[in-house]
């Protein structure tokens, strides 16, 4: 059976990281973007993103959001709506649980997170959508930019890295730095892990990476193409350790510590 294509919506790294882990681990879900914020989820949802999205995990309390439940009031907006995600809660408050299951909510999972639970919960998700999930739609294998009024296309292959600044956004490649129109978040869904979130501002290419360099309390990937200029990309703090075990785990030759 197609694993469940699935969003992930919470605020605390550790949180979300610890339920991408347990999702992933049972084989039987696709997480396709976790993001921090209702802003990234909607990105993550947009037509233009090219992704179907079969369940969301969201989370009631997000700091960055002007409401206390912001993830009830977004789940409120679009419950009813004609291809809505099936919706899970992934929190610790209990108090949302009633009017959760009023708006259809399949399942309340409670921190902490175990994976008994989480497996009971794609249990209940795979009954709701009935014996036949959709199948996942392949990941695109060209990207699209813009430099001026141009279009310009880009081999997978040949991008090095995505960047988010001054609420603009960039790729980088063997062929230049153009402008894209999507924010990270879309990108991030609609290329699935072909590219690889390491900073919140920044995507890369795995098999573009050239170096990972280590000094005091920072992680620097250089990234490019032979006989090409590359370009610097940090590493947050919190996901150097995965960066590094994913990159090493591709490439045998130097050990893990």
């Amino acid at each position: 059976m197609t694993p469940l294509r699935v969003l992930v919506i919470e605020d605390e790294w550790p949180a979300r990281n610890y339920l991408v882990r347990l999702l992933q681990q049972t084989e039987r879900a696709e997480v396709i973007a976790a993001v921090s914020s209702i802003e990234e989820a909607e990105q993550a949802l947009a037509p233009e993103a090219g992704a179907s999205i079969d369940a969301a995990f969201v989370d009631v309390r997000l700091r960055s959001a002007r409401h206390d439940d912001a993830g009830m009031v977004w789940i409120r907006s679009l419950a009813q709506s004609p291809g809505a995600p099936l919706f899970v809660l992934a929190t610790a408050h209990k108090q949302h649980a009633v009017e959760a299951f009023d708006l259809g909510v399949v399942d309340f999972l409670l921190k902490p997170f175990t994976a008994a639970r989480v497996s009971a919960c794609l249990d209940r998700l795979s009954e709701r959508r009935g014996t036949v999930v959709v199948p996942a739609k392949p990941a695109p294998v060209r990207m699209a930019a813009r430099r001026d009024r141009a279009i310009v296309f880009l081999d997978l292959d040949d991008v090095w890295a995505c960047e988010a600044s001054e609420r603009l956004t960039f790729v980088h490649s063997n062929r230049g730095r153009f402008d894209l129109d999507l924010t990270l978040s879309a990108i991030e869904v609609s290329f699935g892990r072909t590219l690889l979130r390491v900073h919140r501002n920044w995507l890369v290419n795995p098999s573009r990476v050239l170096e990972l360099s280590r000094a005091v309390g920072e992680t620097v990937l250089l990234l490019g193409s032979s006989g090409a200029s590359g370009v610097e990309v940090p590493v947050a703090k919190e996901r150097a350790p995965a960066i590094r075990g994913a990159l090493l785990s591709a490439a045998p030759g130097v050990r893990h510590r």
